[in-house]
């Protein structure tokens, strides 16, 4: 018990919280708890309870080594925008800075559904609502990249012009900033990218991390996501970043990130070259660059990987399944270069 009488929760001064919550969140009423909410890899996330309303809170890992990664700000921002738009997100409650807990953090509503994050999970549905629920999550992204940033506030949240040049000086300067080894892949694919980088093909809304375990489902169907979560990355750029990123994580070299079992890898979802095209249909995009904006996702998710196996090394992570996230580094760079020189296509 903490000094307070709480049970302690780590990462989380629930005293604190509870004075924060009785002058900022109208619905609050009574003692706060908390528990760790299972799933995210990078920002720490709980439930938070006073036994009537439950909330969901967000606050950057600890020790973190990529700060940028963790926006809490941005990340509340981009969720309050898009309240209204069409785009299922959970209700933006509040947000403090660091006076608070000494980091910044969110807090969003509490959306009852489902989560998929592992094939078993994933395989205990019918093989239609399987395709039902891939076609879904297609067709919300595609909805999320037709949003116009300007008509929800977002005038100024991130710099399109550029974007993907700087997407790849970026996630290797943090490969610089996390690594734990040399790999010479690595430095090949980023002077590849580099190399290779197309010109944008629009601008829109980018979420940054979509794949399944990232949404909530409707528990009575599948093909209905209640919410898209973990906007930790959103910024305003290239949509085939987005669109490149959720069918990379279809290859079982991403398994090992999230515990050896992710639902995103599972060979029962629909074919990536068929979710390509229902992306097209939806958005009316070229997809001709495809093989870069894949290659790009490699390149983002083994850097990603490569820091939370650092923060595992270093005693920072919490919970369990971090040990075997350094082991996705190495193929998922190779993956990246075989994408970009086209020896694998959809």
């Amino acid at each position: 018990m903490s000094a307070a009488g709480h049970t302690a929760v780590d990462g989380l001064d629930l005293a604190a919280l509870e004075r924060y919550f009785d002058e900022y969140v109208p619905e609050f009423r009574g003692r706060l708890t908390a528990e760790p909410l299972q799933g995210g890899r990078s920002n720490l996330t709980y439930t938070v309870t006073d036994g009537r309303t439950r909330w969901v809170l967000r606050r950057p890992p600890l020790g973190g080594l990529t700060p940028s990664a963790h926006d809490m700000r941005r990340e509340y921002r981009m969720v309050a925008a898009l309240a209204d738009s069409g785009v299922p997100v959970a209700r933006a409650v509040t947000f403090a800075d660091a006076d608070v807990l000494g980091v910044p953090f969110a807090v969003v509503e509490y959306v009852d559904g489902t989560v998929i994050r592992t094939v078993e999970q994933l395989h205990a549905l019918r093989d239609s609502d399987i395709t039902r629920c891939a076609h879904g999550l297609v067709d919300v992204l595609a909805r999320l990249h037709a949003v116009d940033p300007d008509a929800v506030g977002l005038t100024g949240f991130g710099r399109p012009q550029g974007y993907l040049a700087r997407q790849v000086q970026r996630w290797y300067d943090q490969w610089q900033r996390v690594r734990t080894r040399e790999l010479g892949d690595m430095e090949l694919l980023h002077k590849r990218l580099a190399t290779a980088c197309p010109a944008e093909s629009g601008a829109s809304i980018v979420h940054g991390d979509y794949r399944i375990d990232n949404t909530i489902l409707d528990p009575a169907d599948p093909g209905t996501i209640r919410a898209v979560v973990d906007w930790e990355m959103a910024t305003l750029g290239d949509p085939l970043a987005d669109l490149g990123l959720h069918l990379v994580y279809a290859d079982p070299s991403f398994a090992p990130v999230l515990s050896g079992s992710a639902a995103s890898t599972s060979g029962r979802l629909p074919a990536a070259a068929d979710l390509a095209q229902r992306y097209a249909e939806a958005s009316g995009r070229d997809l001709g660059e495809l093989g870069f904006y894949l290659s790009l996702g490699y390149f983002k998710i083994a850097v990603i990987a490569e820091g939370i196996h650092a923060r595992f090394q270093q005693g920072l992570t919490r919970g369990t399944g971090f040990d075997t996230v350094g082991q996705a580094v190495a193929p998922l760079t190779a993956a990246g270069l075989r994408a970009l020189s086209h020896q694998e296509r959809l």
